[in-house]
């Protein structure tokens, strides 16, 4: 069974893990809405990508009370 002949201190075990850590994400601003989203990722809010909308937004619907 393979088990360590030594043991690996907390130092030098922690400085391998120095480069493990989640990096924050890089939101840019949509040209076309201005709203925060992802790069290279179509917006959520208006569904554009590129100056061309790519997703058609749905308009609001009215329900009526006796529908739900």
């Amino acid at each position: 069974m393979a088990v360590p002949q030594n043991k690996i201190s907390k130092s030098r075990r922690n400085q391998r893990r120095a480069h493990d850590g989640l990096t924050g994400a890089n939101p840019n601003e949509c040209p076309s809405c201005g709203e925060l989203k992802r790069p290279h990722h179509v917006c959520p809010s208006c569904g554009s990508y590129a100056d061309r909308e790519v997703i058609a937004q749905a308009a609001e619907t009215e329900l009526d009370d006796d529908a739900a």
